[in-house]
């Protein structure tokens, strides 16, 4: 697909690292499959992938992580 950010670049399927900062913890969910623009390195994720991470992350701040980093599995 074409990236709608530079909007010049097309996108290739690879990975990318998801971060989020909630409450008083931060989670970084790596390698989830992304789109990614050869071009200026925007990452796209789709839906799907997007409410996993979500899950996980809400997982780790349920646990009470103040830092933590995992690995997204499909």
């Amino acid at each position: 697909m074409t990236c709608t950010t530079c909007r010049s670049g097309e996108t290739e399927q690879s990975f990318a690292n998801m971060m989020f900062d909630r409450e008083e913890s931060i989670v970084i969910v790596k390698m989830v499959p992304a789109e990614v623009c050869r071009q200026c390195g925007e990452e796209f994720f789709n839906e799907e992938v997007t409410q996993k991470a979500l899950v996980i992350a809400e997982d780790a701040v349920k646990r009470g992580s103040e830092v933590e980093i995992i690995r997204y599995a499909a």
